[in-house]
């Protein structure tokens, strides 16, 4: 299994795991496994690969998971992420107000059926933060000290997954387009514990 930032050809194999996963395509049996409320399309994928914030897993080159993360400005073509950013003047996280300038938008981010429950998440997550973390001085991440993100409250799987494993917070509550979603942030500094994948 690798973890590694996506390049133009992972394209494919993300947009067909997104498909597989994505909460309008699935049955509500499904639906309790996980699964992913944001589509993108090919040049939205695109444009976060040029950016550096894309990332997969592959496991015998298949793309057996992606995460994807970039700045508010890049998600703002997405309604619910502006309604994030309202919310932030009442938000703190760690004693830190949260900024568009201080933070980044984390996610959607799906694993392989197959796969959940591994270390995928973890590795694929520690990937992630760690770009951000050591990106170039040039590099507007270079000002990021946390990730937000936004899970759906008909998702327990993905909470569960987010603040046991990888130590997210659980920092806001609310609602939007008839749905209820948890908001949650982390730090770019901080790490998560990777326990070694049994052979």
């Amino acid at each position: 299994m690798i973890t590694r930032k996506a390049v133009d050809s992972d394209i494919s194999g993300i947009l067909k795991l997104q498909s597989l996963n994505l909460y309008t395509n699935l049955s509500e049996a499904e639906k309790a496994t996980g699964f992913v409320t944001t589509p993108f399309q090919k040049p939205q994928i695109e444009a976060l690969i040029a950016q550096a914030g894309a990332f997969v897993v592959e496991r015998e080159d298949i793309v057996a998971g992606y995460a994807l993360a970039g700045s508010w400005d890049f998600f703002s073509q997405w309604p619910i992420f502006p309604y994030m950013v309202s919310r932030f003047p009442q938000l703190e996280f760690q004693g830190s107000k949260i900024t568009v300038e201080n933070s980044f938008q984390y996610g959607p981010v799906c694993i392989d059926r197959t796969w959940r429950g591994s270390n995928a998440l973890p590795l694929l997550f520690e990937t992630m933060r760690s770009s951000f973390r050591e990106a170039a001085p040039t590099s507007c991440a270079s000002r990021y000290q946390m990730g937000v993100t936004f899970i759906n409250k008909k998702n327990p799987r993905s909470l569960a997954a987010h603040t046991r494993k990888l130590q997210l917070e659980v920092i806001d509550e609310f609602e939007f387009n008839g749905s209820s979603f948890h908001g949650l942030a982390f730090s770019t500094t901080a790490s998560v514990q990777i326990l070694p994948m049994a052979k």
